[in-house]
């Protein structure tokens, strides 16, 4: 907790500090401030980009070390082009200030996470360590007691995995891999995992494995006799170290004639692919610890959205099977949203019955969804009864299932899980989900919160339980993000109202409702700004497949765009325009709102060109959107500095508070309505600031009567 309040009060600072730098300069220069405000937002921009590429060069803490300096570097230039006294002094300080030891900069993993825990082990070491954007891959060995790592394996095996290094992601896991020299037998072990259901079923020939790890579902495919195997997976290091660095200890240097390994995000691949598999598996994609903490309420996920769901069965052959493997929480929270989402999914895909191509399982910590691409056969069901039956996992769901088979070996109070997808597939499935204690409405594409469940609702139950242990069941994300926004918005009151009490009027006499108009023009297209970023990173997010990179070229296409906008925003001060904000203001909320029709359908005609291709288009379309952002900010802070310039530093504090409050309260919107709604109430507020523009400003006359005088 101590090190989390340095670290936040030494961001608090960095901010401050950086934002009155930037005020500075729009007071001393206010003739300039599109021009400035451009290289703001250009600056930051490319910094987005520029940190990740620097992740790939450097350790985490030489990249800190690179931007301490780069600021650093910025105030020695400041210090110098101010000609303030003793300015060799201070740059010598400041300099100095370089050579900090590179510890002090390291960042501390806590001690709860997965990582630190196994290395509690006796005997444990670190193998390997790599670090990339997408994160921190740690490679365990265990000599003294083996890793034996084999999530949900039935009880009646016995049989244990071979020899295992442990594979951790940014402390979370862990996932393995293990030993394979050509002896299938010794993979019996993966016969008594859930994920094994789809083998028995049928003849599996060829499988596409989404998130491959460290291998484990790649193994299994091949203890089943799979002919050929695709393996996705977003982490290069990952499947680097399968191949090369242990790819005589993985297995690979005998399988790489039937395997396929894509470097990709799940949903890229498949928008890109016109393959037809046989199996499609997805295996326990998070870490149970994480999950069970509530700690991925607020990740945007597009693995399990309905359009996800569609997207895989789409890639089936007829008969071929989705499967799904989750873990088992009580109350049930994931595996019903996940069977209410693949009801919809089918739903979707055209079919009038969905329970007839869904069976579910359930072990003592893990289950298993299975869809199939057509009705299950009576043969494939009492191979599932059979499956079952051999290794103690239970019935949840399958075509014809009676209640007397349900609940018979991992025996719950309550049967909850069969309860949950028969309601879900009975008369009223809308009023089962409106009632369920947890949000298990189904995840889309425009609402991609798979892992948010939390319900105001319950909330009261949950604290009556508190001293039962009853908190566990709060999914912390959400409630954290509820109190982050009052507290935004709590100091922005008072950072807002407060200065009010103390900025004495010049003599010139201003409008007495002017201060008013600033609050509600620059929170408005604060608010507006963050809203359509962070809403076209979510979309454009499918596009670019890769999670990191997506975020990083739409983040830095959007400022850099916006800083050119900017920029053009003072040639039009320059030329005395007048009122050039409300046509600003239509072109941006056409381009915003053409976007929602138009790039569903253009993302997937052009889901399978290189990635390359796909950045270029990105950045041709976030082009004439962000230039049209760029510019109310720094017409609306040049109109107050020609007005009422002791106004200037308050307006550049409001739309700071703005944007802070926006960061979170878009994420709340999206949660519950989706991002489309975020856009729209993002075009409904630059509108409201339009109208502000149209009916009380008089824009560009005093900047350019004080420019001729």
């Amino acid at each position: 907790m101590a090190v989390s309040v340095i670290e936040l009060s030494a961001t608090a600072h960095s901010i401050f500090f950086a934002a009155n730098a930037i005020c500075l300069s729009f007071i001393k220069f206010n003739q300039q401030i599109p021009k400035i405000y451009a290289f703001d937002l250009s600056g930051a921009g490319l910094g987005a980009l520029g940190v990740i590429i620097a992740l790939y060069l450097l350790k985490p803490s030489h990249v800190l070390q690179l931007i301490a300096v780069a600021g650093l570097l910025a105030s020695v230039v400041a210090a110098f082009e101010s000609r303030i006294e003793q300015r060799k002094r201070v740059a010598v300080i400041l300099l100095a200030l370089m050579l900090l030891p590179e510890q002090w900069l390291v960042p501390n993993m806590s001690e709860y996470k997965a990582l630190n825990q196994t290395l509690r082990i006796s005997g444990t070491m670190v193998k390997e360590e790599h670090s990339s954007p997408l994160g921190l891959v740690t490679l365990l060995e265990s000599r003294k007691i083996p890793l034996r790592l084999a999530p949900g394996m039935s009880l009646n095996s016995s049989v244990e995995p071979p020899p295992q290094f442990g594979l951790f992601v940014d402390g979370d896991g862990p996932g393995a891999i293990t030993r394979y020299d050509g002896n299938r037998e010794s993979l019996v072990y993966l016969d008594y995992l859930v994920s094994a259901l789809p083998y028995h079923l049928r003849e599996i020939g060829k499988v596409l494995i989404m998130g491959m790890g460290g291998g484990s579902d790649i193994l299994q495919a091949e203890f089943f006799g799979a002919d050929q195997i695709d393996a996705v997976e977003v982490n290069p290091q990952i499947a680097s170290l399968f191949q090369h660095a242990y790819g005589s200890f993985s297995g690979w240097s005998l399988l790489q004639e039937k395997i396929r390994i894509h470097i990709s995000d799940a949903r890229g691949f498949v928008a890109g692919s016109r393959e037809q598999y046989d199996l499609i598996q997805l295996s326990l994609l998070d870490s149970a610890a994480a999950s069970s903490a509530g700690l991925y309420a607020l990740n945007e996920s597009y693995l399990y959205t309905r359009e996800g769901i569609k997207a895989y069965l789409d890639h089936l052959r007829e008969g071929g099977l989705l499967s799904i493997t989750r873990w088992v929480k009580l109350p049930p929270k994931g595996g019903l949203k996940l069977f209410a989402t693949a009801v919809e999914a089918l739903r979707l895909s055209g079919v009038s019955n969905p329970g007839d191509q869904l069976v579910m399982i359930r072990g003592w910590n893990t289950t298993a969804l299975v869809i199939k691409n057509g009705p299950f056969t009576e043969q494939e069901i009492r191979q599932l009864i059979s499956f079952c039956d051999a290794r103690s996992f239970d019935l949840v769901f399958y075509p014809g299932i009676t209640p007397e088979q349900i609940n018979t070996y991992n025996i719950l109070q309550e049967p909850y899980y069969y309860q949950g997808v028969t309601a879900l597939l009975g008369d009223e499935p809308a009023r089962f989900i409106s009632d369920y204690k947890f949000d298990i409405r189904p995840a889309t594409d425009d609402r991609p919160y798979f892992f948010h469940f939390f319900k105001w609702s319950t909330l009261p139950e949950i604290l009556r339980l508190y001293r039962q242990g009853g908190v566990t069941l709060l999914d912390l994300g959400y409630p954290v993000l509820i109190l982050t926004l009052l507290q935004a918005l709590f100091a922005s009151l008072v950072l807002i109202l407060l200065p009010l009490w103390f900025l004495k009027r010049e003599k010139r006499k201003i409008e007495k409702n002017y201060p008013w108009k600033v609050v509600t023009y620059f929170t408005a297209i604060g608010l507006a700004f963050l809203f359509i970023e962070i809403a076209f990173i979510q979309k454009f997010t499918l596009f670019l497949a890769h999670p990191i990179y997506a975020v990083a070229v739409v983040l830095c296409g959007f400022l850099v765009f916006s800083g050119i906008g900017s920029h053009y925003a003072g040639r039009l001060l320059e030329q005395g325009r007048n009122r050039p904000l409300p046509p600003v203001i239509l072109t941006l909320g056409i381009i915003a709102l053409g976007y929602l029709w138009l790039l569903p359908p253009l993302f997937t005609w052009l889901a399978a060109l290189p990635d390359v291709a796909k950045v270029v288009i990105t950045l041709i379309l976030i082009a004439p959107l962000a230039f049209c952002m760029g510019m109310p900010f720094p017409l609306g802070l040049a109109h107050v500095a020609g007005y009422a310039p002791h106004l200037l530093p308050w307006a550049w504090g409001v739309n700071g508070c703005a944007s802070l409050i926006s960061a979170i309260l878009a994420t709340l919107l999206a949660i519950h309505l989706g991002f489309t709604w975020v856009i729209l109430l993002a075009v409904l507020l630059y509108s409201l600031a339009a109208l502000l523009e149209l009916h009380v400003v008089p824009w560009g006359q005093t900047i350019i009567r004080r420019k001729v005088n």
